[in-house]
């Protein structure tokens, strides 16, 4: 086996990369890239300029350049498929696992998917991707490898061995062997340790562990990462409703998926309503991020006018407008920690999670502690400041109070009722938290103020 190169990525290589593209030096290129790994090839793709990354992919062996792209991210490998014809697109596809065949496929047009697909030569390949092009991405269907190993309960050991080496030229990786009857239906899984141990007549049957944990098609693929982190699984295999064995889903995939994840859950966090990224087009990237500043702008003019009604209570006692921000940037805090809190609960659900209810008494606990301590010292510091000013430090400490419960209730109440309505509960720690607590700071704050002030 080749040894993996440990490689650094440097100005100086790619200098001399680039130099060795416009020479056309197809010996330095080929030599420079052997036993690299094929991460650090798609590291090294994405500093370099179309036309020079589409000249290195076409100079290296076939087998490596599809492991490459398989590493590439969706916009730069977007872009690259763009440049080479169908016929070579089709040819790198079945060097593929399927499910990464599929993904790729997935990125084309339909006319386009159609036209790589018209060019595959291995009849099974195309079949087990025509087959995963059925189910939704975001399903286990969607994620899983039709290749995997099998093996009959009826086999012996020496059968199922000599089928081992026939089925796992197509398996890159072995972790189970999944034990099915004449029906391909899902009976157990059985380890390679228990099959070598095994006498040559031994029959599967005898060995394999009926305990088994597997995943429907259309299980979304969250659910599907809850599970294998839950039960520490390496790969776990999927069935149709009949209970047929009909793919595999590795630690691999279910790693992309919970950075997928959780790149869509901190962009629902900071207000972007689409899965976009920095190399998307102005116009994707403007659309994103436009509604949710457009939320901000109209809490900040209704923030504007709470403040206008109540102009002459400022014109009175001026100081109630030096503690605006403190009352805002307060609530606005504490709506992002409780949101937070009750997002990652929801994250990673349990079957003993708390009652609705037990939640929102703790959630108003934690609440009235915090803000006790918080108005405590507020009250303190504006007494100390302002002149034995009570009446004011009053005002400003019990209003403070007030907007640290009522925002913790928000923080809390709004993930949990989007989450019951089948929306992302991420979106509650953004701007609409944030915009929210504004107002209801301000308000609080001035009808407090005109309470205990006379305004």
């Amino acid at each position: 086996m080749e040894a993996i190169k440990q490689f650094e990525l440097s100005k100086e290589y790619l200098e001399s990369l680039r130099l060795g593209i416009e020479q056309e030096d197809v010996d330095f290129i080929r030599e420079s890239l052997e036993g690299v790994n094929v991460a650090d090839i798609a590291a090294i793709l994405d500093e370099l300029s179309m036309q020079e990354s589409v000249y290195v992919l076409r100079l290296l062996e076939k087998q490596l350049a599809a492991d490459i792209l398989i590493e590439l991210d969706e916009v730069t490998l977007f872009k690259v498929l763009k440049e080479f014809e169908n016929v070579e697109i089709a040819a790198w596809i079945e060097l593929m696992d399927s499910d990464d065949g599929a993904d790729i496929l997935n990125l084309l047009s339909e006319k386009d998917r159609e036209a790589v697909i018209s060019e595959f030569h291995d009849r099974v390949k195309s079949e087990q991707i025509l087959e995963l092009l059925r189910y939704e991405e975001d399903t286990a269907g969607g994620i899983m490898a039709k290749e995997f190993i099998r093996a009959n309960k009826n086999w012996n050991i020496v059968q199922t061995i000599n089928e081992i080496r026939r089925q796992a030229e197509n398996v890159e990786k072995i972790y189970s062997i999944y034990v099915v009857d004449n029906r391909q239906h899902l009976l157990g899984r059985v380890s390679l340790k228990k099959i070598i141990l095994a006498g040559s007549d031994t029959k599967i049957e005898d060995i394999y562990d009926e305990d088994v944990i597997s995943v429907p098609v259309h299980m979304d693929q969250e659910e599907v990462a809850s599970v294998m982190r839950k039960y520490d699984l390496e790969s776990v295999p999927v069935i149709n409703a009949k209970n047929k064995l009909v793919g595999r889903i590795t630690v691999d995939d279910i790693l992309d998926v919970v950075q997928e994840e959780a790149d869509e859950d901190i962009q629902a966090m900071s207000g972007i309503s689409d899965q976009v990224d920095e190399y998307d087009s102005v116009y994707k990237l403007t659309k994103a991020r436009l509604p949710w500043l457009m939320i901000g702008i109209i809490g900040g003019l209704f923030g504007a006018g709470f403040i206008g009604f109540f102009e002459e209570g400022l014109a009175k006692v001026t100081a109630l407008a030096f503690f605006i921000p403190l009352i805002t940037a307060t609530g606005g805090n504490v709506g992002i920690q409780s949101s937070t809190l009750v997002v990652q609960s929801l994250a990673n659900k349990s079957a003993f999670d708390d009652s609705l209810s037990r939640r929102f008494v703790k959630g108003l606990l934690v609440a009235v502690i915090n803000g006790l301590v918080l108005a405590s010292f507020v009250f303190g510091m504006v007494v100390l400041f302002y002149g034995n000013e009570v009446k004011f430090a009053m005002v400003v400490s019990i209003a403070l109070f007030s907007v640290v419960v009522l925002a913790s209730f928000m923080g809390t109440f709004t993930p949990l009722v989007l989450d019951r309505f089948g929306i992302n509960p991420a979106l509650a720690s953004g701007p609409f938290i944030t915009t929210a607590n504004d107002l209801i700071g301000l308000a609080v704050y001035f009808l407090v103020a005109m309470s205990l002030l006379n305004l």
